[in-house]
């Protein structure tokens, strides 16, 4: 059977479709991202006949109903949203919702003298020459006759060449464009190779965006709410102010409990997790169906019965009322600012403290997956908490997750959760990691490393203070976006030879410091600003920081992972000093991960 075909459809032909309903389109509902003069452009290539690019259609597969017989599966539009929404914009008048989410009219105006198309504008629309806009001319019952004798009247032209060009205009829905029919049979994986090879912006098409747009082209069971509860979420968290723009403009929708269930978000100033439309469908999915892959999801929502390879429409049916309770889950208060406090409770205090979405994303599913289950509340709170510092440290869910979060969420289904952190803690978190693995990965000159965010992390769970500092913590650096200095001042490393950054810059070498104090230190070695620390401490008189007795002196050594040798250092034992710090940085992670 032919993986796809390739058939030429006219431009009423495709407006038919959207108008009817056999064809769906999931855009239609979302903010249109297209400028008007994109629009413009497009209706002034099929009035001059240029190709206008490929649509790509998917159809959904047939599904068996419950009284055995057999159902059509809709169409899908997962290619050339955009210019199918300009067409019925401009040519069926439909409006479109823009980026505040209002309906409007785009209305694309013609100028039948010289044949040019424009965006309406005041000064058009005063302008006699201009129709203002053409899906009047495409209404049944137009009579361009009429149109013709009138316009030429007022604007002093032969009506015949008008007539001639308004029917010209009227055949751009006799103009063809090319329509990629893709087999229902394909899977994600070919569906989306085959988009990428024809899409010449290199576009990626993600299984998320596969599964956005089968969701919301399934209003039967209310596919289409559960779309605008996960967009309406993630636009109200990046946008809070736009509330009451939705009210205004999504009356049916704002209606629904489902709008009530998300109004609180609005109102959550935590940034620390900002979840996208693919987060939130990892979450529901992975928490809910017990698995990882979105071409499973998809597949579900289809009907799909894996054992027997059919599609079924009380499996399509469950599957969405499951995806419902699970976007339902994860747009909870009480869960999300819950499980925000799980996450601050681990030393991520700042949205710069954690790289990986996706350990956030398993974190929370693994959150309301244990809830589900009816684990003890300090169980799930352990388990999520050091779950997602062993994500970091072994970074589980970099690349590539699915196959992982698949793995991962049917070991805690089938095991108990903190056995089975045992025995991955036991399997990847072994003595050798510690003591080699992680001072070799603490061998970076990347600040965004996640191991040194781990060790920030530690310093936070333990209110360690800043170095040399008495009173600042490190938590208070960090949330007041403080800076981090270089033990051995980088002026310093760069004067005695150490001129590569990747050298000075080494992660071993940085700490949280007040700036005053840093300012002091200038470009001195460690053991010369160090002597002035001793001296103020014999003479109680504070200069540099605050320290004036030993054990504070003591103290902010330990806590910032700081030989005691380091008083005596200069140039020649940079290195020393590097590889003595990297392993202890090492333990005080690992101290803090097994006290989480």
């Amino acid at each position: 059977m032919a993986q796809y075909v390739v058939n030429n459809h006219s431009v009423e032909n495709i407006i038919s479709w959207i108008k009817q309903g056999t064809v769906a389109i999931p855009e239609m509902q979302r903010p249109f991202v297209w400028d008007s003069t994109k629009v413009r452009d497009l209706i002034d290539s099929l009035y001059k006949g240029y190709p206008v690019g490929y649509i790509i259609i998917w159809k959904n597969p047939d599904v068996k109903l419950k009284d055995g017989s057999m159902s059509s599966g809709k169409q899908v539009v997962i290619d050339g949203q955009q210019r199918i929404t300009a067409l019925t914009a401009a040519i069926a008048g439909f409006e479109v919702i823009d980026q505040e989410y209002k309906k409007k009219r785009i209305m694309i105006a013609f100028d039948p003298i010289h044949e040019k198309f424009e965006v309406l504008n005041p000064a058009i629309e005063k302008d006699s020459k201009y129709i203002n806009d053409i899906s009047e001319v495409f209404k049944i019952g137009f009579d361009s006759f009429n149109f013709a004798f009138e316009y030429a009247n007022a604007n002093g032209v032969n009506p015949s060449e008008i007539n001639k060009t308004i029917t010209k205009l009227t055949t751009i829905e006799a103009n063809t464009i090319g329509v990629i029919e893709l087999n229902s049979t394909l899977d994600i994986e070919t569906v989306t190779d085959i988009f990428i090879r024809i899409n010449s912006k290199g576009t990626v098409l993600s299984q998320a965006d596969f599964a956005m747009s089968k969701i919301s082209s399934n209003e039967k069971y209310g596919g289409d709410i559960i779309r605008k509860t996960i967009d309406y979420f993630c636009h109200l968290k990046q946008r809070p102010m736009d509330i009451e723009m939705i009210k205004q403009h999504d009356i049916e929708f704002s209606g629904l409990q489902e709008f009530s269930n998300i109004q609180w978000i609005a109102s959550n100033m935590e940034d620390i997790y900002m979840p996208d439309y693919n987060d939130v469908l990892r979450v529901a999915f992975t928490s809910q169906f017990k698995r990882g892959r979105l071409s499973e999801l998809v597949s579900l929502l289809s009907g799909r019965d894996f054992e027997t390879r059919d599609y079924k429409e009380e499996i399509a049916q469950d599957s969405y009322n499951k995806l419902h309770d699970g976007v339902m889950k994860f747009v909870n208060k009480t869960n999300f600012e819950r499980f925000i406090m799980i996450v601050k409770s681990t030393g991520i205090i700042d949205k710069s403290m954690i790289r990986s979405d996706n350990v956030l994303n398993f974190g929370y599913a693994l959150y309301i997956f244990l809830k589900d289950k009816k684990v003890e509340s300090n169980t799930i709170e352990k388990v999520v908490r050091k779950w997602m510092v062993l994500s970091i440290l072994t970074g589980r869910y970099s690349g590539s997750p699915e196959s992982i979060f698949d793995y991962d969420i049917k070991r805690f289904d089938i095991n108990d959760s903190l056995d089975y952190l045992k025995s991955v803690e036991l399997g990847e978190l072994s003595d050798a990691y510690w003591n080699h693995i992680l001072p070799t990965r603490l061998n970076t000159s990347v600040a965004s490393s996640p191991f040194f965010k781990l060790y920030l992390m530690a310093q936070v769970k333990s209110n360690d203070r800043g170095f040399l500092s008495t009173d600042i913590t490190v938590q208070t650096m960090i949330e007041d976006r403080g800076d981090i200095h270089h033990l051995f001042p980088k002026k310093y490393l760069q004067n005695n030879g150490f001129k590569n950054r990747a050298d000075y810059n080494q992660i071993a070498n940085y700490v949280y410091t007040q700036q005053e104090i840093n300012i002091k230190i200038k470009d001195t070695a460690p053991n010369v600003y160090m002597k002035e620390i001793k001296n103020q401490i014999d003479t109680e008189k504070p200069i540099l920081g605050g320290i004036i007795e030993q054990k504070e002196l003591d103290r902010t050594f330990k806590e910032n992972c700081i030989p005691n040798e380091f008083i005596n250092y200069d140039i020649n034992n940079y290195n020393d000093f590097l590889e003595q710090r990297r392993q202890l940085m090492a333990k005080k992670i690992k101290d803090y991960y097994f006290e989480l």
